[in-house]
């Protein structure tokens, strides 16, 4: 461990000084879209895919899989394809409708 004295004289000198906690964060889990029908079912279709949410307002019907590193969400805006699609999942998926 680093004492005060030590991050005293490091601070002084110009030094940055990295604890362990800074140095060992895990890394962010950020979203992405995707555009395509036929990209989204290949990511569901992927070792890394979690879990598949399903969540439908007035207007667009959001399917939001779940991977290690990335959140994807793919819009529908017809209401047949968003039931084909969601039919057409991988049956091994968790799926949750919101």
């Amino acid at each position: 461990m680093l004492s005060i004295d030590s991050l005293y004289i490091s601070a002084k000198l110009g030094f940055t000084v990295l604890t362990s906690a800074a140095v060992s964060s895990p890394p962010a889990k950020m979203p992405k879209q995707i555009h395509e029908i036929k990209d989204f079912l290949l990511t569901a279709r992927r070792k890394d895919a979690r879990s598949v949410k399903i969540k439908r307002s007035k207007d667009v019907v959001k399917f939001k899989v779940r991977c290690s590193k990335y959140l994807y969400t793919l819009c529908v805006f017809d209401k047949e394809k968003a039931d084909k699609l969601k039919q057409s999942l991988p049956p091994g998926l968790s799926v949750q409708d919101l």
